[in-house]
């Protein structure tokens, strides 16, 4: 019953289920008293469709952390004159008692209830009310079912001294559950009879008892016309268990698997145990005796096993018993057993560690009821998946997504599972996936981050977003992954690694996106939690990936967005910056990052003002000299004096050092700059570049901006020349030219700028009729 993640596309019946989960009191429901859910009067709905309603909304509860759990849920299902149920899957802590109440009215067919931790005796009375109906029942690890509370003083103030205490309810029975062929007790506290509970049912087909000891197993005879499927995971073995099990013929499955972990067995398997079982059980299609310490007198000797080429056929089996079998096994379980490894294993579908077939049908088999054995074989994917190339990519990647989705919440299987996704998403196998796989992965990732807040994991589900193109890929859930991020970034304790891949993660996920994307991770904290970093690195003295990318990210993250500017300069962002400039002068990234930064803190007006100190001038001036990162730091220097001599010179308050001054350094600096610079920056939009053309008060702001603009068309025309014209930068430059205040060489300049933009245009022109 286990969903696997499907590569198809969703079916209209999936997207629009999810649609009125996600938007109940907009389509199915209204509100009663601002709080109730209650059904529309006029809704009627078959089983196909409230079974199907039932079961996502337990699923998304269980893996969409967004999506709101809703208290009445259960209560829209209460009367089938307007609902139907018939077969639901019912998981964790989501369904309480009141749950289970809410729907008994309904004639279930199949209940299936994996590991209900909330559940108590209350629902067992509950149950009764599906007994005329019920075929198929799940109490999987639903432990506290078989309790009920006792108030032993029974009266209210008696409860104060006596608190309720946990009873053990010993006398219910499947009394009255007359169709009911398919039951599975897994996990079942100890002290239930299990016979007893039992005795009534008339045609038991399917019987699962995994992890419960019972040393007497002989009522199991009283099914052996009707019994097809028996399931006795870590149960501890005798002899007396192995005759009971050889009378059950009419058995197609039989499982006597076991945790090699999980304690120690005395029961050893024999060939003549396996034997037993091929003689008597003639209808055996599929059997698992995984974890089993075998007596090796059950292999044919090593020269006959190794001849010809591998074959499932019975007569040539490397396992002796197996010989005996009529047709090969649809499915045999040998995962963490000798036998795996033999060559001829007569079973179309064998569980085992020999190969990446067997550990994916051992994921597979395994992963809803065992994650204790599904972590390992998670495990060996890995391996695989790290060291050789996975063949069956695909598969590999749904039953990893599949295990992280149950199990949320387990630790082993978050841990593996994780670190399997690197791998299965690298490169590599990048053309082999959907976008609605690659997804489905992101999704799983965001989840372990959001409940992990261990460091193994962490590392492994940043390490896989790695593996995505940022921002496109992560866009559809770009506040939680940035919100993920910053909380990681936050933590006080930080693991050197994480912090570098999560600042690199946030740096890629504000460059080229939306400037509305920008504004929302900005009041988020995304500045702050930058310069914190900052501050951190700037007391240990370090200059290292994380200084740069927290500057290299506020540079992306202010560009064309001035509140996040603000909050720059708020937080004491230029304070940061003269401090990085004088513990670190050598070192050329950093500055051209800061001057990136401040070159958008420049081209907003209303900030202006908070730059003009005769400290920050100088600084700017100062480096308009620096060779560093080729032009880059200068370039950046130059981008934000334009923008404050373009206020005129009244804005200029400060004495030292003067306006002209600065003008002639600024001349001097363009005109040393090589025209055919290849450049370390990226531009989006020229906006800011062109408001500095038509005015006649800062001629140099205005040769800066035509320089620039010549710089890009020039070397990268193919991006710039488009966006130029796009932009209205030509008539702009026209004017410019007519203008008597602008200097000649920046005519000049403006005149190989529109050039090249018409030589572009005729290149491009499409002539084809």
């Amino acid at each position: 019953s286990l969903k696997m993640a499907s590569d198809s596309p969703e079916s209209l019946m999936t997207l629009c289920t999810d649609y009125c989960l996600r938007n109940l009191e907009g389509t199915l429901c209204y509100l009663l008293d601002n709080e109730t859910l209650r059904l529309h009067p006029d809704i009627f709905l078959p089983s196909e469709i409230c079974d199907k309603l039932v079961n996502e909304y337990v699923e998304l509860v269980k893996t969409d952390s967004i999506f709101e759990p809703h208290e009445s849920f259960f209560t829209l299902f209460s009367d089938p004159r307007s609902t139907r149920l018939a077969r639901i899957h019912l998981r964790e802590h989501i369904v309480q008692d009141q749950d289970l109440e809410a729907i008994r009215k309904q004639d279930l067919i199949e209940l299936y209830l994996t590991n209900c931790e909330k559940l108590t005796a209350k629902s067992l009375q509950t149950l009764v009310s599906f007994s005329h109906t019920l075929i198929s029942l799940s109490l999987f690890g639903c432990c506290n079912i078989f309790y009920e509370e006792e108030n032993p003083g029974g009266c209210e103030d008696d409860c104060l001294v006596n608190p309720t205490r946990q009873v053990l309810v010993k006398d219910f029975t499947f009394e009255g559950f007359r169709r009911l062929r398919f039951l599975n007790l897994g996990r079942l506290i100890e002290g239930v009879n299990v016979e007893t509970l039992l005795r009534p049912l008339a045609s038991l087909a399917a019987l699962d008892l995994s992890g419960i000891q019972l040393n007497d197993v002989g009522f199991l005879t009283q099914w052996k016309d009707s019994l097809v499927s028996l399931v006795l995971y870590n149960m501890d073995l005798s002899e007396e268990h192995i005759q009971v099990i050889a009378q059950l013929r009419k058995l197609r499955h039989l499982d006597i698997s076991r945790d090699h972990l999980s304690s120690y067995y005395k029961f050893k398997l024999t060939r003549r145990v396996l034997n037993l079982f091929v003689e008597n059980l003639v209808n055996l299609t599929s059997l698992d005796i995984s974890g089993h310490t075998m007596l090796e007198n059950c292999t044919i000797p090593n020269m006959e096993e190794k001849m010809g080429q591998t074959s499932i056929e019975p007569a040539k089996s490397s396992i002796a018993p197996f010989r005996g079998l009529k047709r090969p096994l649809q499915f045999l379980g040998l995962f963490e057993t000798s036998l795996c490894r033999l060559t001829h294993i007569p079973a179309y579908k064998v569980s085992g560690d020999k190969n990446e077939e067997q550990v994916l049908n051992a994921i597979e088999a395994y992963t809803e009821h065992r994650p204790e054995i599904t972590s390992r074989a998670i495990n060996l994917l890995f391996d695989i998946a790290r060291i050789e190339r996975c063949s069956q990519l695909l598969r590999a990647l749904q039953l990893v997504i599949t295990a992280l989705k149950c199990h949320k919440d387990d630790k082993n299987i978050q841990v593996t599972g994780s670190a399997a996704l690197f791998y299965l998403t690298n490169s590599e196998y990048r053309m082999e996936q959907s976008v609605k796989l690659r997804r489905q992965v992101i999704q799983v990732v965001l989840n372990g981050m959001e409940s992990y807040q261990e460091v193994t994991v962490q590392r492994n589900c940043c390490l896989t977003l790695c593996n995505f193109s940022i921002p496109e890929e992560l866009e559809f859930q770009y506040r939680r992954v940035n919100e993920l991020l910053l909380n990681i970034l936050n933590q006080s304790r930080q693991d050197e690694s994480i912090q570098r891949i999560a600042v690199h993660l946030c740096n890629a996920l504000v460059c080229q996106v939306d400037n509305d994307h920008k504004e929302a991770v900005g009041k988020m904290g995304f500045v702050m939690t930058m310069l914190k970093l900052i501050q951190k690195k700037l007391a240990d003295k370090t200059c290292d990936q994380v200084m740069e990318f927290s500057w290299s990210a506020l540079w992306n993250i202010t560009d064309e967005t001035p509140d996040n500017c603000e909050m720059f300069l708020n937080y004491s962002g230029m304070k940061l910056f003269l401090e990085c400039l004088k513990e670190f002068p050598e070192k050329q990234e950093l500055h051209r990052n800061m001057l990136g930064l401040l070159g958008n803190v420049a081209e907003v007006k209303e900030l202006r003002p908070q730059l003009m100190t005769s400290q920050f001038i100088s600084v700017f001036s100062n480096l308009l000299e620096s060779k560093a990162d080729g032009i880059e730091v200068s370039y950046n220097a130059c981008g934000v004096l334009s923008h404050i001599m373009f206020d005129g010179p009244e804005a200029w308050g400060i004495c030292e050092p003067h306006r002209e001054e600065v003008v002639k350094r600024m001349w001097a600096a363009i005109q040393s700059w090589d025209i055919n610079s290849r450049r370390n920056i990226n531009y989006r939009s020229f906006e800011p570049i062109l408001r500095l053309l038509p005015q006649g008060i800062s001629p140099v702001s205005q040769h800066w901006a035509t320089w620039a603009l010549y710089n890009l068309v020039s070397v990268y025309p193919d991006k710039y020349c488009p966006l130029l014209i796009k932009e209205g930068g030509i008539p702009l430059l026209k004017d410019m030219i007519k203008m008597a205040s602008a200097r000649q060489e920046t005519k000049e300049m403006a005149r190989k700028v529109i050039e090249h933009c018409s030589n572009f245009k005729e290149e491009n022109m499409d002539t084809s009729r």
